[in-house]
């Protein structure tokens, strides 16, 4: 048998093969097995080199001419298939949309998240209503009403996010200290979480956008034990009831006197470790006693309530509790960190 004739022979095989397909996903194995790089019609192409130049010419163009004749015969038999399945779908009709055919997949808390509901959870157990302020604040809030004056480096342009005159994106959530007393009469008792905005260089353990729980107490004859007390209760219901803590004078234009919280490390228990730099402690807040100024500003009258302040890091007190090393992993949406987190 020629060359020519076996191409013949090919293309009443390719016939008979699409006779048999009913189903349009069969036929790319046919176009493989008749015109892909190893099928048939291919070894027939790999014999013209042996041939004369006339003969070759005859021969290639019988086997272009089946090679077209075979893909218009695969592409108009998908085709009916196509339409075939379509008519049988209209006639079927459009299933019931309002009734769910899958089971979505089940998602996965963020580990700021669930930080954050956590917290929350503890403050509102402990009688703390929660609130949210605007990331976009006045300059009064979030500086001049906080008794921080004009020439404080906090209000520097290379230090704040300034949108126009007289806004910034809010680099702390304390603004919302003198947001809620202007609304609100005492007694109050208000956790405020939030993303905050700095001008900082992002490394391991600074980032431009973070997250804080500002947190408010006023009332009558509020004292610093009241704070203590409450902070001490918190770090026991967040950490474990083996949780310590400790204060240390600091300071801040807004609280007077001022305190840096420390609880014992969660890694080891206060037994030192490398998390804990050998020191047993982890930094976590800062707090204090609302300062007198700040009442003044707002139009309390600071003899007759007192109250207190503090403010947590998220993502600080995420990286402790998991262990994470570097505050950029918690922006980088990695889902083999994202997917630990089932709440």
């Amino acid at each position: 048998m020629g060359l020519k004739e076996e191409l013949y022979e090919i293309l009443e095989e390719a016939k008979k093969e699409v006779k048999k397909i009913k189903d349009k996903k069969l036929f790319d194995e046919l176009r493989v097995k008749f015109l892909g790089k190893k099928g048939e019609l291919r070894n027939i192409l790999g014999k013209l080199g042996a041939l004369g130049v006339e003969e070759k010419k005859e021969i290639g163009q019988a086997a272009n001419e089946v090679k077209d004749k075979i893909q218009e015969l695969i592409d108009e038999a998908a085709e009916k298939i196509e339409k075939q399945e379509r008519a049988a779908r209209l006639k079927k009709g459009v299933p019931d949309i309002s009734v769910s055919r899958t089971i979505p997949p089940i998602g996965y808390y963020h580990p700021l998240t669930v930080i954050r509901d956590k917290m929350i959870g503890v403050f509102k157990n402990m009688g703390f209503s929660v609130e949210e302020g605007p990331e976009l604040e006045e300059e009064y809030y979030n500086f001049d009403a906080l008794n921080m004056p004009w020439y404080h480096p906090a209000r520097d342009s290379h230090d704040s996010f300034y949108i126009t005159k007289g806004k910034l994106m809010r680099t702390h959530t304390s603004p919302m200290q003198a947001r809620i007393m202007q609304k609100r009469k005492p007694p109050l008792a208000v956790v405020v979480p939030g993303r905050c905005f700095r001008r900082d260089a992002v490394d391991a353990t600074h980032s431009h956008t973070f997250h804080q729980m500002e947190g408010l107490v006023v009332d009558k004859n509020i004292t610093f034990a009241d704070l203590k007390g409450t902070l001490l209760t918190w770090a026991k219901m967040m950490f474990g009831p083996q949780t310590s803590i400790r204060m240390r004078p600091d300071y801040f234009p807004f609280t007077e006197p001022s305190a840096e919280l420390a609880v014992t490390c969660p890694i080891c228990a206060g037994k030192k470790c490398s998390v804990c730099k050998h020191t047993g402690w982890i930094e976590i807040a800062g707090c204090g006693l609302v300062d007198p100024e700040v009442f003044k500003n707002i139009g309390y009258d600071p003899e007759q309530v007192s109250g207190f302040a503090f403010g947590m890091g998220l993502e600080r007190i995420a990286m402790v509790v998991y262990g994470i090393r570097d505050i950029r992993y918690f922006y980088e949406n990695d889902m083999r960190l994202i997917e630990q987190f089932v709440k």
